[in-house]
């Protein structure tokens, strides 16, 4: 029996669908490219050929008007998400657009809505929570091994300010640290404690020489009972990609968290003693869109519901509004500005 595949539409021709999201659907059980689009048709024409993909189109309108497409892949730049993923679902394509999927709360509002109208699936792209070790050192986190959380660390920074042309450093196209990089721990944060944020507080350094975005940004992410969030992220800075969870009796190092192609295992610290967790190297790329394709197919229920995406942008929005303002902003409770 021939096993189904998802066929995939690739809008856009960006590093991360040539580096990471196409080798992983081509990589998977579970899905096939069967077009690419770019509004440059030889660019289109050169990356079909690179993956061998039957079919270029040189708009992102033609694909969508391909009968043979079932999802798309949306690695556009942050400020053409919402237009295309909405006119994608509405097309009836299922979505997967890349991280952050919307430059605010309402645009994210406005994509879930349009998802359930069309009636077809839409998720948010942030690869590293589909890697086994997240969801095993969560499951034991649940189960007490650490005790009760008391406090999460995490920073995802890189430096490519040399690259003064790139998409992220264009302040109208949502670009910076926080919604490039900073997405990551702070979606963590969710991740392992179940918890929405009720605050946040936010120092960054605006760069002129790249726009004016936010080249590195540190805070303070308040959840109840007194637990935070402390972290960091940058463009501008040496790389790290690490989160440590602290509880009343022991504490989870994952020193590669937010790398999708290089896990390492973590860290376990508990009564003075120290366990390495060593994991079979595997790709969490290709575990996102087999989880995409399986959902879509009815196998699994979806693992992040689009909803939580609207939290994610709320969470982003706010944190970037602090460190412009230079104060502490609210999220839940009477005084909630956002």
């Amino acid at each position: 029996m021939v096993k189904k595949k998802l066929r995939w539409g690739i809008i856009g021709c960006a590093s991360i669908a040539e580096q990471c999201v196409m080798p992983a659907i081509q990589q998977s059980s579970t899905g096939i490219i069967a077009a690419v689009a770019s509004r440059d048709l030889k660019k289109s024409k050169a990356m079909a050929k690179q993956f061998v993909v039957p079919t270029a189109y040189g708009s992102y309108e033609a694909l969508l008007q391909d009968s043979d497409i079932d999802a798309v892949y949306i690695p556009l730049p942050n400020h053409l998400h919402r237009e295309w993923t909405i006119r994608a679902l509405e097309a009836g394509k299922h979505v997967l657009c890349e991280k952050p999927m919307a430059m605010n709360t309402h645009e994210a509002e406005e994509m879930v809505d349009a998802s359930k109208r069309a009636g077809v699936q839409l998720a948010e792209a942030l690869m590293y929570r589909y890697h086994p070790v997240l969801e095993h050192v969560r499951r034991l986190i649940k189960a007490g091994r650490i005790g009760e959380i008391r406090a999460l660390r995490g920073a995802f920074t890189l430096n490519n300010s040399d690259d003064k042309d790139n998409i992220r450093y264009r302040s109208d196209w949502g670009g910076g640290s926080l919604y490039d990089v900073g997405c990551y721990p702070l979606s963590a944060a969710r991740f392992f404690t179940g918890l929405e944020p009720e605050a946040v507080m936010v120092n960054a350094f605006f760069s002129e020489e790249h726009d004016g975005v936010d080249m590195m940004a540190s805070g303070l992410v308040e959840f109840a009972g007194g637990l935070s969030l402390t972290f960091d992220c940058g463009l501008w800075a040496e790389e790290r990609r690490c989160i440590e969870i602290v509880g009343t009796r022991g504490r989870f190092e994952i020193p590669h968290v937010f790398s999708g192609k290089e896990q390492s295992g973590y860290y376990l610290y508990s009564g003075r003693q120290l366990r390495q967790y060593s994991e079979k190297e595997t790709n969490a790329y290709v575990h996102q869109v087999e989880s995409f394709a399986r959902s879509v197919f009815g196998e699994i229920p979806q693992r992040f519901l689009p909803e939580d995406t609207i939290n994610n942008t709320r969470l982003l929005e706010a944190c970037l509004r602090s460190a412009k303002q230079r104060r502490r902003i609210v999220l839940a409770g009477p005084d909630r500005e956002i």
